[in-house]
């Protein structure tokens, strides 16, 4: 199995084009490449605050994972607070973007789009006890696949998860081309999988020759025994990458952002049963972030796959 440490220099670009790509309808006068605050007049105060989980896994699932926490966000802020199960990327992406989205948690590689189309800010991520965060990409194959090494994926089938995702697609994508010269139709074939689960599971049950997947929720798939330890071999791990972004629409008043801001910095994870799933992670908290210090890689990462950040 090979780590490849991802850098600046082993992809050749600079992040420069993407890190300038707010929609029209949002300011930057910070200079953070997030959406300002708009004037009073401008700010929504909602009597229901709608939270949406990135689409990784079964929405119904982690309805009940986040009832804890969304119980405190709602003793914390005074309003009702709603569970929104979107069921890919760019549902999630529009529905804010549309003002019927206002805290939410968006997956590593559909940040950017978030912040720059929907005037998305994230302040948080979840985080081990000692402040480590994180995850890598992997590429995972059936043992019985006769595949060892990255340079055997010639001709075969590999599953992405869908064009947004980090670990997903656009990581591997930027990877297998600048480190393995390999691009995908000319030297292998592809799938969409739509999430990270159905690319594991696929990977297991032998539909996939391989795929790339954030080994994040392959953890909590093992765990739960989705599926066995057996049936996966990993064949690449990246370097760690953020994971989900947590944070809120630009445009709500500044004090239901800073009550907000609270309720994730001061939650008990103790018994609780976001602390049961994500445990499997290591995570035990959420931490303070910035997407221009943070996101960083993954808008060089977008840079080197001429990913461009607009809004239709």
């Amino acid at each position: 199995m090979k780590k490849f440490a991802l850098t600046l220099a082993a992809l050749a670009v600079s992040a420069t084009t993407a890190a300038s790509s707010l929609d029209a309808r949002y300011q930057d006068t910070s200079g953070n490449l997030t959406a300002d605050l708009p004037s009073a007049s401008q700010q929504v105060d909602p009597n229901t605050l709608i939270f949406a989980y990135t689409p990784v896994e079964d929405p119904a699932v982690y309805a009940d994972v986040w009832s804890d926490f969304l119980a405190h966000l709602s003793e914390k802020t005074g309003k009702d607070v709603r569970f929104f199960p979107v069921q890919n990327n760019a549902a999630q992406i529009e529905a804010m973007r549309a003002g019927r989205l206002h805290v939410a948690g968006f997956n590593t590689g559909s940040t950017p789009l978030a912040v720059n189309c929907a005037g998305f800010v994230p302040f948080t991520i979840m985080a081990a006890e000692d402040g480590s965060f994180g995850y890598e990409m992997e590429i995972i194959t059936h043992p019985s696949n006769g595949i060892d090494a990255v340079e055997d994926l010639k001709g075969k089938k590999v599953a992405f998860t869908s064009q947004t995702s980090n670990s997903g697609f656009k990581a591997p994508s930027a990877i297998l081309d600048a480190e393995f010269g390999m691009k995908p139709g000319d030297d292998f074939d592809t799938a969409f999988s739509g999430a990270h689960d159905n690319s594991i599971i696929g990977v297991a049950h032998r539909d996939y020759d391989a795929a790339a997947i954030a080994n994040s929720v392959m953890g909590r798939m093992l765990d739960r025994g989705v599926v066995k330890q057996d049936d996966i071999k990993t064949i690449y791990t990246s370097q760690t990458f953020p994971t989900t972004a947590y944070g809120v629409a630009h445009n709500l008043s500044e004090d239901l952002q800073n009550q907000i801001r609270d309720a994730f910095f001061s939650f008990d994870w103790e018994g609780t049963k976001l602390q049961e799933e994500f445990t499997r992670n290591g995570e035990a908290q959420f931490i303070p972030i910035t997407y221009q210090e943070h996101w960083e890689v993954i808008r060089t990462i977008d840079t080197a796959n001429g990913v461009s950040y607009t809004c239709s």
